[in-house]
C-alpha cells in the first residue's frame, strides 16, 4: 500500500504502511459521518473485527464499551487496543464510535502498541 490521502474518495480516508518487528502492516484509516473505521492487516484480510464506544452519562465519567463482532473472542490485548483507541478519540473531542479490524498474525504488546501509535499519529479526529 503507498502512503497516500485522497480527497477524491467520498469518504475522508489515509491509508499507509508501518514496519514493526521486521513485519509490514497495512492500515487504513476512515472518518464516516458517525465513526471512523480502522483496518490494521499483516495477512491482506479483515481478521478480528471489533466495535468500541463512549458512553457518558450525566452525573459520572464517561465509560468506553469494547465488544468482538466477528474473530477472535479470547485475545484480550486486541480488546486493550480497540480500548486505547476509543479512549483517545473520545478524550480528544469526538463522540464518533470505533469499529476496528485487525488482521494480524503477531498479535504481541509491541506489534498492538505499534498499531495505536500509527494510527494516533495518523489520526482523523
Amino acid at each position: 500500500m503507498d502512503d497516500a490521502s485522497s480527497s477524491s474518495f467520498p469518504v475522508r480516508h489515509k491509508k499507509f504502511s508501518v514496519h514493526i518487528k521486521e513485519s509490514k502492516i497495512d492500515i487504513v484509516i476512515c472518518s464516516y459521518d458517525d465513526q471512523f473505521l480502522v483496518i490494521a492487516t499483516q495477512i491482506g484480510t479483515m481478521g478480528t473485527i471489533m466495535h468500541a464506544r463512549k458512553e457518558e452519562g450525566m452525573l459520572n465519567n464517561p465509560t468506553f464499551n469494547v465488544s468482538v463482532i466477528f474473530g477472535k473472542r479470547d485475545e484480550p490485548m486486541l480488546l486493550a487496543c480497540a480500548r486505547q483507541l476509543i479512549e483517545h478519540i473520545g478524550n480528544s473531542g469526538s463522540s464518533k464510535s470505533l469499529t476496528l479490524s485487525l488482521g494480524l498474525k503477531d498479535h504481541s504488546t509491541e506489534t498492538l502498541k505499534g498499531i495505536v501509535s500509527a494510527v494516533i499519529e495518523n489520526r482523523l479526529w
